[in-house]
């Protein structure tokens, strides 16, 4: 056993069960630590919080606490490593849950974002969310003629730079897709890091992930 912050090897077993190490004198539970090294795992095998904390028999809270942490970590590792990255080709998507697909006002709760490639990885920028402008557009009655005009403007303006219709970010398309399904509905307020989950998912191995999240 060697030391979780400084790597350091002589560590002291304390009367609490606690390590300190004779380094950095930080102290540490190998029980904690263990546990948290098995939340890792099943957050990067695709297990929701909820079937995390089944199979570890801990509280639901305890696992949903450390996702959301795993997840805001994520979202600043990734914007570090895009920053300064040479951009090959972009592309906007714009996702909407499948259950509201089949009401057209729905279109406003639609998430829109741009996906970069770069280095064999994909970069995604959440747009401004459209629902903010839904009650302006439906509240005197027009919603017709504003939702025709809305979807005609949408197919004009589409921001697209890439070289084939099958690349990179389409394939990431597929897999966000594929993905964003077991959550089962992700509010607005959530999306953005549910994103960028599913970013690093794709970037990187599951080895990788391991990786960068024990080290976060």
């Amino acid at each position: 056993m060697e030391c979780i912050y400084c790597h350091n090897k002589k560590l002291y077993k304390l009367k609490t069960r606690q390590l300190k190490c004779s380094a950095c004198k930080k102290k540490f539970s190998i029980k904690n630590f263990q546990t948290n090294s098995e939340i890792i795992e099943y957050f990067i095998n695709n297990l929701t919080a909820n079937q995390t904390a089944k199979k570890l028999d801990i509280n639901y809270v305890t696992v949903k606490k450390r996702y959301d942490l795993f997840r805001r970590l994520i979202a600043n590792y990734l914007e570090v490593e895009y920053k300064d990255k040479t951009v090959l080709e972009y592309d906007e998507y714009i996702y909407l849950q499948k259950s509201k697909k089949k009401i057209k006002e729905n279109i406003f709760d639609a998430q829109n974002f741009l996906t970069f490639h770069y280095d064999e990885k994909v970069y995604n920028l959440l747009m401004q969310n459209l629902n903010v402008y839904k009650n302006q557009f439906l509240e005197d009655g027009a919603e017709e003629i504003y939702f025709k005009e809305f979807s005609k403007f949408m197919m004009m303006n589409k921001i697209s730079k890439t070289k084939e219709r099958e690349n990179l970010i389409t394939k990431f398309w597929i897999f966000f897709e594929d993905s964003i399904l077991k959550y089962k509905g992700v509010g607005d307020e959530n999306f953005f890091y549910y994103l960028k989950e599913i970013e690093f998912k794709f970037n990187y191995t599951k080895n990788e992930q391991k990786d960068v999240l024990e080290n976060l």
